[in-house]
């Protein structure tokens, strides 16, 4: 039985690090994956069965690619993008700032940054990653979505690692996310059916598509400019 399990856990669920689930050490080759230590092949393995075959995957980038702030977050955004482009019917919904959005915000377009679980839940997502999130923020949303949703959580992290993720990545540079995109090729050519290829995933993908459709705003050229003249006020000062 794996130490970390899937949510829904509850409103107040213990840590990981409270459980006693800790990162494995820089330079062990280990990978966590639901509260066990294992090889970094076996969890790249697990990681690209999950993004294939569970529901509406979904890539959260946060600021640390996004912005676009040095030339090494270029192009490891260039490489997530890649990577979202190898898992069929997989959606983008960034999460650019981490201050309240009010007064309302859209769960297609952002995540929320205080309330990530309510994103989740709007989307349907069986497995989402967050990578280029912050660490100590990345932490605090990691467990929320645990407490309040079945979505399996993964983060891919350039520094330790976060061991609230049901299966995190430490050390991501542009190697490893090349790795996990090789991981991912060749579980398509090993026989793993994606999600989205399946009768149930191709019929919701048609569902969202038609209702983000209805909510896109028309193009220019459809719309329908306001060409009537302005009545003339009054004038106090008029003869």
């Amino acid at each position: 039985m794996p130490k970390l399990e899937l949510g829904p856990i509850g409103l107040l669920p213990p840590s990981a690090a409270a459980q006693g689930i800790f990162q494995p050490e820089k330079g062990s080759n280990m990978q966590l994956v639901e509260g066990e230590h294992v090889p970094e092949d076996q969890a790249l393995e697990t990681l690209a069965h999950e993004l294939l075959t569970r529901r509406n995957p979904t890539m959260h980038p946060g600021p640390m690619i996004l912005w676009g702030w040095n030339e090494e977050a270029k192009h490891k955004a260039k490489l997530t993008l890649d990577i979202v482009a190898e898992v069929p019917g997989m959606n983008i919904i960034p999460m650019p700032d981490y201050r309240p959005i009010y007064p309302k915000i859209d769960p297609d377009a952002v995540i929320n940054p205080c309330h990530p679980n309510l994103t989740i839940q709007h989307n349907k997502e069986g497995v989402c990653v967050f990578v280029g999130v912050h660490c100590h923020f990345a932490n605090i949303t990691l467990k929320m979505i645990r407490a309040n949703t079945d979505c399996y959580t993964m983060a891919w992290c350039q520094y330790d690692g976060h061991e609230d993720a049901l299966l995190a990545i430490r050390d991501v540079g542009s190697d490893k996310l090349n790795k996990i995109k090789e991981a991912i090729i060749k579980a398509k050519k090993d026989g793993v059916e994606p999600w989205a290829l399946t009768a149930q995933g191709k019929e919701e993908l048609e569902e969202i598509r038609g209702r983000k459709e209805k909510l896109r705003a028309p193009a220019k050229e459809d719309t329908t400019l306001f060409m009537a003249d302005l009545e003339t006020g009054l004038d106090e000062n008029a003869e």
